[in-house]
């Protein structure tokens, strides 16, 4: 996951920045992204509840109704990490400075989640135990590629095996982004679109062995989606709606998703929503237009998404234990359960934020500075 900005909750009024501009000086924040990356984590949440069973008869339908399609939370995450990426790359930069600075800002609280999750499998009754490879290559973020190991330990982090094949891939995408123009980036994003809508359906009328919803050259094109509207909105060539219209367009994306089969053509339903939300959210962050995603409350809430990303069904785990399996409750209890469950995510995250992610980002990032010095 990447994180849009740390700026505060109003943004000035500003310009588009031109390549020349973007040469010289890093592109402005835009807090309406961080914003909407907590929305999204929201909606994996709700889908993991819906999943668990917290609800039965009216609460379960209402339940399932809202966030049924919570896993699009993630096609949200992909996309938005490939526009947040291009937005804010260096020129110039090196691919090994790149590929630094996203181990700093994932490795550490993944390594965490990863230690939490081996003592869960080792000290509560009824959890699965990875093998030492199943375990490796969760570690190493290789397990998605392999669908029997998708979701060793912390199931979420199949996303992250994902991710990782996405930065290892960036730094030659920015190199042809740059190269290209606003037709060329307009031809990069349609294709990465087709790419989706054939993909889904082959994946529909069974063409693959497996699922293909977490193999991560599946996911791609969504990443690659989200850099070329990002190469738009920075050569000042965006033309998608506002963002009251893309919001429209996303909820109906969402809630379309029920109406399809599962898996990976559920993408289908939201791509082209939240391909023109993000550039929208943007746009209104340059240009101070209102944005209820830059409040301070979402940016703060956005900036703890990740580690709640990550740590969450770890929690929802955890509960089976004194809650038992699919206890499908009724409407109050339920709410209680997961209020409590959503409580203890959030703050969890909270400290994983403050006293992992930030602290070891900020000294991971400090070491090539201090190589450098040396020399």
């Amino acid at each position: 996951m990447t994180t849009a900005t740390q700026a505060p909750s109003t943004a000035p009024a500003a310009a588009p920045p031109s390549p020349a501009a973007q040469s010289s000086a890093p592109a402005p924040a835009l807090p309406s992204l961080t914003g909407l990356r907590w929305m999204a984590a929201v909606l994996v949440f709700g889908l993991h509840v819906h999943n668990f069973r917290y609800f039965g008869g009216t609460g379960g339908r209402l339940v399932s109704w809202g966030f049924e399609a919570g896993a699009s939370g993630v096609s949200f995450f992909f996309i938005l990490s490939g526009f947040v990426l291009m937005w804010s790359a260096r020129p110039g930069d090196r691919a090994p400075r790149f590929w630094w600075r996203r181990v700093a800002r994932i490795y550490p609280v993944h390594l965490v989640t990863v230690v939490l999750a081996l003592v869960m499998a080792f000290t509560l009754p009824r959890q699965p135990r990875p093998t030492l490879p199943q375990g490796l290559a969760d570690v190493f973020l290789v397990h998605s590629w392999w669908r029997p190991w998708w979701q060793t330990l912390d199931p979420v982090s199949w996303s992250l095996a994902c991710e990782a094949f996405f930065y290892a891939a960036f730094p030659l995408l920015a190199l042809l982004l740059r190269r290209l123009g606003g037709r060329g980036a307009t031809a990069l994003a349609a294709l990465s679109v087709l790419a989706v809508l054939a993909l889904a359906w082959t994946d529909a009328h069974h063409w693959w062995d497996q699922p293909i919803s977490s193999f991560p050259a599946a996911r791609l094109p969504e990443f690659v989606l989200g850099a070329a509207t990002a190469r738009l909105v920075l050569l000042g060539r965006w033309r998608g709606p506002g963002l009251e219209a893309s919001l429209a367009l996303a909820v109906i994306g969402y809630f379309l998703v029920p109406q399809v089969t599962d898996d990976y053509a559920a993408t289908a339903c939201t791509l082209m929503g939240f391909a023109v939300l993000i550039p929208a959210a943007a746009q209104a962050d340059l240009r101070g237009l209102p944005s209820l995603w830059r409040r301070r409350g979402l940016v703060r809430l956005g900036e703890l998404s990740f580690a709640f990303y990550m740590v969450h069904l770890l929690v929802l785990r955890a509960g089976t234990h004194l809650l038992g399996t699919r206890p499908r409750f009724d409407l109050l209890t339920g709410t209680a359960a997961a209020l409590v469950a959503f409580t203890v995510s959030l703050g969890l995250s909270w400290l994983l934020y403050e006293g992992v992610e930030g602290p070891a980002r900020r000294l991971l990032l400090r070491l090539p500075a201090r190589r450098r010095a040396a020399a």
